[in-house]
């Protein structure tokens, strides 16, 4: 049975990937996220999230994508540049990724539209995947839902104590 844990991601401005599977035994929470949408503060909480979490388990993967609205256009260099300027980031970071065109979509997403469906895709910048311990989807959050949303900490906190 495939889980997470089964796929890479290339790493942000730097050679080597992100292998899902040196995360076992931890939660991850996966975002898509942007520089230039209306969403991008999200980056303050994830990363308050990041650093009151990790000690416990969790991992935050940011996961760069322009297929929503076109808001991250930047090179590798341009992303990691606006995200340790502007909002300090210390979690991992991937390589841009195509989440909707099928053909190009990165295998992590097809995996999502697989297990639940193309509906269950993100449809904007910041949707939040939680993967458990044992690299099975958790849960799934939408733009909307803020990292620090009483629902997002209740769902993060029972991957950790699984």
């Amino acid at each position: 049975m495939t889980t997470a844990h089964d796929f890479t991601f290339a790493k942000l401005d730097e050679p080597g990937e992100i292998r899902l599977e040196d995360y076992a035994g931890k939660a991850v929470l996966v975002v898509n996220v942007a520089s230039a949408c209306g969403f991008t503060s999200q980056y303050r909480d994830l990363e308050a999230l990041y650093e009151a979490k990790a000690p416990k388990g969790l991992v935050i993967l940011g996961v760069p994508c322009n297929d929503f609205g076109h808001q991250e256009p930047g090179s590798g260099r341009q992303i990691r540049e606006f995200c340790d300027t502007s909002y300090h980031v210390t979690f991992p970071m991937t390589e841009k990724v195509e989440i909707v065109p099928e053909p190009r979509r990165h295998p992590f997403y097809q995996w999502i539209a697989d297990e639940l469906g193309e509906t269950a895709l993100p449809r904007w910048n910041f949707h939040k995947y939680l993967i458990g311990k044992h690299g099975e989807l958790v849960g799934a959050f939408g733009s909307k839902t803020a990292p620090l949303a009483p629902d997002m900490l209740e769902a993060i906190n029972k991957a950790l104590a699984a």
